[in-house]
């Protein structure tokens, strides 16, 4: 799996209104969007020094697939109002594991499955 995460620091004057419509626009891609396997938002809560003041989390199955959701139509319109709504915005996208995963290197389901069978 992919996870996709993304750190929002928005500009000063975005209001709770505006935060609350892009709550609702994010809220309905997994709806519409098949790639999405988790989709998690929200809020900073702690606020401290170095807290973003909102982080998205997602999962895909695999490159291509996030590839798909970040080209998608649906999406388009929600990243160009993150991307006006924010002063900072980082991500991070990475294989994620699990804690019975000792292999590294490229997931089973990348990898191709006929090298075993190529000279």
């Amino acid at each position: 799996m992919i996870t996709h995460v993304v750190l929002m620091k928005f500009k000063p004057g975005v209001g709770d209104a505006e935060i609350r419509e892009l709550e609702q626009r994010l809220d309905e891609l997994p709806n519409k969007i098949m790639d999405i396997k988790m989709y998690e938002f929200g809020r900073d809560v702690v606020r401290s020094e170095r807290s973003y003041d909102f982080s998205l989390v997602s999962l895909f199955a695999n490159l291509p697939a996030l590839e798909r959701y970040q080209k998608h139509p649906d999406h388009l319109p929600v990243a160009e109002k993150i991307k006006a709504m924010c002063d900072s915005l980082i991500t991070a996208d990475f294989y994620g594991s699990d804690s019975a995963a000792t292999e590294a290197g490229t997931p089973e389901w990348e990898r191709d499955p006929f090298e075993r069978l190529k000279p």
